[in-house]
């Protein structure tokens, strides 16, 4: 049985990881923090730094030691975006996870409404309300939450939307095996398969302005296809055994 913990009070970490966002982390760090302290006393915010070549590291370590509230973790080497999000929820410490993305194309404002909507669900999946990517990153996302629904019919309207909050009483149930773009989708697959309730919610999606965007090359889709369809195995295998 899933074990929910409580609301009230509420114990939150909020966290995210960063690639090489020297020009973003310290920004969007303390976004977290000033949202993060109008939510509930017991929050964290920590930043996942998943292996960058340039200052993300060393600007997290400075962050985490100037305020009482920020941790720092580092991937060495990177591990690819599964594996810092399954780094961040593995380290973070209160009953309740949001996590989003470290390139500030989220608002954190936007988060404390998301709260009262945990009182008639388990798990909140946003979706990017119109979403500032090149046109065939679009198109890319758009097959690929097609085929997800199709699959799973999981009735999403943008599966890999990073702002999400989920139970820490999930995330110690379940094993997280991807390591690349297939990770929403796997945590939401077991999620469903649990009995979970999903709700779905749109935020808004802004312009990065700095750094660069990683992740959409042919290999990563590629790969992302080749563990979607071994992913599919294992949870009708699960849901079977059931």
């Amino acid at each position: 049985m899933f074990d929910r913990p409580p609301l009230k009070p509420l114990s939150l970490s909020l966290f995210f990881p960063c690639y090489n966002e020297e020009a973003n982390v310290e920004r969007v760090t303390r976004a977290a923090v000033e949202v993060g302290g109008t939510i509930t006393d017991d929050f964290e915010v920590l930043i996942v730094n998943d292996g960058s070549r340039d200052r993300t590291g060393e600007i997290a370590d400075r962050l985490a030691g100037e305020i009482p509230n920020v941790r720092a973790v580092h991937n060495q080497p990177n591990r690819g975006y599964g594996g810092a999000l399954a780094r961040g929820f593995r380290e973070c410490r209160k009953n309740w996870i949001f996590y989003t993305d470290g390139d500030g194309q989220f608002d954190f404002k936007e988060l404390p409404a998301l709260i009262p909507l945990l009182e008639q669900c388990d798990i909140v999946s946003c979706y990017r309300l119109n979403r500032q990517d090149a046109l065939h990153r679009k198109l890319n996302a758009l097959c690929w939450s097609t085929l997800v629904n199709l699959l799973f019919r999981f009735g999403l309207r943008d599966v890999d939307c990073a702002f999400k909050i989920y139970p820490r009483t999930f995330i110690e149930r379940i094993e997280m095996k991807s390591t690349g773009a297939l990770i929403d989708t796997e945590m939401l697959a077991k999620a469903k398969y649990m009995g979970l309730r999903i709700r779905q919610v749109g935020v808004h999606h802004y312009p990065r302005t700095a750094g660069q965007q990683t992740g959409a090359n042919f290999r990563v889709i590629l790969r992302a296809f080749r563990e979607l369809f071994k992913l599919y195995g294992e949870i009708r295998r699960e849901g079977r055994a059931r």
